[in-house]
C-alpha cells in the first residue's frame, strides 16, 4: 500500500492538470482497503480515483484520494474477473486473444476496470453493462465486502447507481464480465462497416475489428500523452420525438440514433461543431480540431480554464438548438 502526502495528481488525470491532494492512498489488495477502513484511517473529504480519464480537477483536493492497484485476473470459462486497477483496454486485449468476444467495440477507451463499472463506458453501439455480471466492492463506511449483481447497479446510458445514489459509498475491487464464445461482430454504428470494407475486411475476425476500432478512434481522438484531454467530454443528449422532428426539419443532414419510439440520441459533437466551436480555443483550453466532442489542454491550462470553455459551449448549444448538453467527466 502507498500512502503519500501533498501529492501531485498530474500523472493521474489525462488532462494533465497539476492539482495536488492532501493524501494519496493506493491499495494493491482488497484486504488493505478493509484494514484501512476498519482502522478508522479514512476521513472526509475523500474521492475514489480511477485512471483519471474521466475527471477534471479545477483546484487542489484538500482531502484523501483513494486509488486501486489491484491487478490480478481470474478466468472461469467465459467469465473474466479483473482487479479494479487493471487498464480497461487490457481487458479487451486479453479477451480477444483468448477467444472471448463482445468487447471489441470498446477498444482503447481510457481508464481502469473499476471506472468501467461506475461510468457504464460505451462506444460504437456497445455498453459495458451488457458484459458485467458482478461488481465487488468495499463499503467505505463499514469496511464490509459486498457483491452487486448487474441488476443492482441500475445501469443506463453513461449512468449507474455508483454515480448517483451510491456515489462515494464504495471502493470497487473486482469486476466480472461475461463474454461470448462465438464472435458476433457489431458493425452498424458509426463508420465501422465502411472502414472495414475500404480495407477489404468484409468478414472481419475479432482482432481485425479491434484493430479497426483502434484506428478509427486514433484518427479522431488525440493521444493524452501528447495533448491532454478527457476523451469524450460531453454526454450525447437524448431528445423527445417532437424535438427531434423539429430539428430534422431544420437540419435534415443531422445524424441521430434511435433509442425507442419516443426518443432519439443526437451526437453532442455535431451540435458543438454546428455552433462553430470545432478547433476553437479560449486561452489555453480548446476544442479538438478533429472531433468537437473532445476538449483539450493546449498546454498549461488550468481546470478552471477548461471548465469555462465547457460552460461557453453549453450556453451556445442551448442558445442555438434549445438543447442542454452536460459533461460526461466528473468535475472536482
Amino acid at each position: 500500500m502507498k500512502d503519500l502526502r501533498n501529492y501531485s495528481l498530474k500523472q493521474h488525470n489525462t488532462f494533465g492538470i497539476d492539482a495536488k491532494c492532501s493524501r494519496f492512498v493506493e491499495f494493491a489488495h482488497e484486504e488493505e482497503v478493509v484494514k484501512f477502513i476498519t482502522g478508522g484511517e479514512l476521513t472526509e473529504p475523500f474521492f475514489v480515483l480511477g485512471g483519471g480519464a474521466n475527471i477534471l480537477f479545477t483546484k487542489d483536493f484538500n482531502g484523501t484520494i483513494l486509488h486501486s492497484a489491484i491487478k490480478d485476473v481470474h478466468r472461469d470459462g467465459n467469465l473474466l474477473r479483473f482487479g479494479s486497477g487493471v487498464e480497461w483496454d487490457s481487458v479487451v486485449s486479453y479477451a480477444v486473444e483468448n477467444g472471448l468476444y463482445g468487447s471489441e467495440n470498446l477498444s482503447i477507451i481510457p481508464g481502469e476496470v473499476g471506472a468501467s463499472a461506475v461510468q457504464n463506458i460505451g462506444a460504437y453501439g456497445v455498453e459495458v453493462k451488457d458484459l458485467i455480471t458482478t461488481v465487488e466492492a468495499i463499503d467505505l463506511k463499514t469496511g464490509e465486502k459486498v457483491v452487486f449483481e448487474n441488476s443492482d447497479c441500475e445501469y443506463g446510458y453513461r449512468q449507474s447507481k455508483f454515480k448517483n445514489e451510491w456515489k462515494g459509498r464504495y471502493f470497487i475491487t473486482y469486476v466480472t464480465y461475461r463474454f461470448e464464445k462465438v464472435f458476433r461482430p457489431k458493425l452498424e454504428y458509426g463508420n465501422i462497416l465502411s472502414y472495414l470494407e475500404s480495407h477489404g475486411k468484409n468478414n472481419p475476425t475479432a482482432q481485425e475489428l479491434r484493430n479497426a476500432i483502434i484506428e478509427i478512434r486514433n484518427s479522431k481522438l488525440p493521444d493524452t500523452k501528447v495533448l491532454g484531454n478527457g476523451g469524450s467530454f460531453f454526454i450525447n443528449p437524448i431528445v423527445g420525438r417532437a424535438k427531434f422532428e423539429e430539428l430534422r426539419t431544420n437540419y435534415p443532414e443531422m445524424p441521430h440514433y434511435t433509442i425507442d419510439e419516443e426518443h432519439e440520441k443526437i451526437p453532442a459533437g455535431w451540435l458543438i461543431e454546428k455552433c462553430g466551436w470545432k478547433g476553437k480555443s479560449l486561452g489555453r483550453a480548446g476544442v479538438y480540431e478533429k472531433q468537437a466532442l473532445v476538449l483539450v489542454n493546449r498546454g498549461g491550462a488550468s481546470g478552471e480554464e477548461i471548465l469555462n470553455l465547457c460552460r461557453n459551449i453549453c450556453d451556445d448549444v442551448k442558445k442555438h438548438f434549445d438543447i442542454e448538453i452536460h459533461p460526461e467527466v466528473n468535475i472536482i
